[in-house]
This record gives structure tokens, sequence and C-alpha cells, in this order.
């Protein structure tokens, strides 16, 4: 039986070459109080609410670019299909005006009555298919003048007519849609100068008649 020195506390073993900080027993960091997110955590957030704010900012200054080039597309497109229907208009127009004088000598053979056999066939086949590229003929006699579609080449007056009136129709006008290639070329005729309406005249009529009646008669009866 052994007997404890007093006042003699016992070390725990100690190996050779350690100091005496490495045989002293590490303490355990701190924890941080309940609720409270580290320092650094808080700053990541913030970084990558910044980057999420960047990027839908450069998205939206994207999509607005790909909502412009659209649109300029759209206008691009639209004024070439545009272009597009303007040359071929001209180049029909340019085509049927060339076939006009021709389109004429039929007419003029129409009236003579020389439209006959394998001419008349042809000469109605061209007609077709003028008129299914959109040329339409118009100009009629009794029509009122339009200078806008009509071209006189006759004047003259007739005391039939109440306005300026076309008469007779030299050559036909063309047409292709709302476009005039070629007015209609007429001879006008004009009221006669001094020439009072027809109802006018009708009226003026009536009352020689009836002034006549009473000559024959013997003048109105006298009460």
């Amino acid at each position: 039986m052994t007997e404890e020195t007093p006042g003699f506390e016992e070390k725990p073993d100690v190996p050779s070459g350690a100091t005496p900080e490495d045989a002293e027993p590490k303490t355990a960091p701190s924890a941080p109080a309940d609720g409270a997110a580290p320092a650094g955590d808080a700053n990541q957030t913030a970084g990558l609410v910044a980057q999420l704010d960047q990027a839908r900012k450069a998205l939206d200054e994207r999509t607005a670019d790909l909502q412009r080039l659209q649109a300029e597309f759209q206008n691009y497109r639209r004024r070439v299909e545009r272009d597009r229907i303007a040359v071929k208009e001209i180049a029909v127009a340019n085509l049927l005006t060339e076939l006009l004088p021709v389109l004429d000598d039929i007419g003029r053979a129409r009236e003579h009555g020389e439209l006959v056999g394998g001419f008349k066939s042809v000469a109605e086949s061209l007609e077709t298919v003028a008129a299914k590229m959109g040329l339409q003929q118009f100009g009629k006699e009794g029509e009122p003048f339009d200078p806008t579609i009509h071209e006189a080449l006759m004047h003259s007056y007739a005391p039939d007519v109440t306005e300026t009136t076309c008469v007779a129709i030299l050559q036909p006008g063309y047409r292709i849609g709302e476009r005039t290639i070629r007015p209609a070329r007429v001879a006008v005729a004009e009221p006669q100068p001094g020439a009072q309406p027809a109802k006018a005249d009708s009226e003026t009529g009536t009352a020689s008649a009836e002034a006549a009646d009473d000559k024959e008669s013997g003048g109105p009866d006298e009460g």
C-alpha cells in the first residue's frame, strides 16, 4: 500500500519532445448565437442578388433588341412585297401599252367585218390574254366628258345635249385596275350657246299651244 504525497497532482504523461502547449486540451470554437447568420453568408447572398439583377437587366435589353429587329424585318418584308407588286404592275402596263395599237387594229377590223377565219381566232385569243392580265377597255358614246379619262380630239355643238358629252369614240381607252394607261379619244359636243333646257322648251311650247287655242276660240270668256 502506497501513500500519496499531499499537494502532489498527477499530470498526464507528456510524450518526449512535445511542448507544454500541446499537452493542454484545446477548446472548441464558440458557436454563433441562435438565429444569426454568418457575415460571409450575408455578403454572398447580396452578391448573388446583384448578379441576378444584372442578368435580368441584360435579358430585358436583349429582348427589346430582338423585338426591334423583328419589327424592322417585318417592315422590310412588307416594303419588298410592295415594291415587287409595283414592279410587276409596271412591267405588265408597259407590255400592254405596246399591244394597244394591235388591239386598235383588231377593233377596226371587227367594225369593217374583216375579222374572219384564223385571224379572228388569233385576235380573240390575244384579247382574252390581255383581259386576264387586267386590261380593261372603257369609253362609250353618250357618257359625260371627263377630262381625267377622256381626250377630246373633236368639238362641236348639239341642241340635244345638256352638258359636254362624248358623241363618238375615236379610240377606246384602257386601264389596269385604277391606273389609266391610255385615255379614251373622243369627239365631244356641247349645248348650243343660249339654248334653253329641254324642260323650259316644253313649258314654252305648252304655253304657246294654250295661247293659240284661246285665239282660235275668240279669247278667254269674259265675266
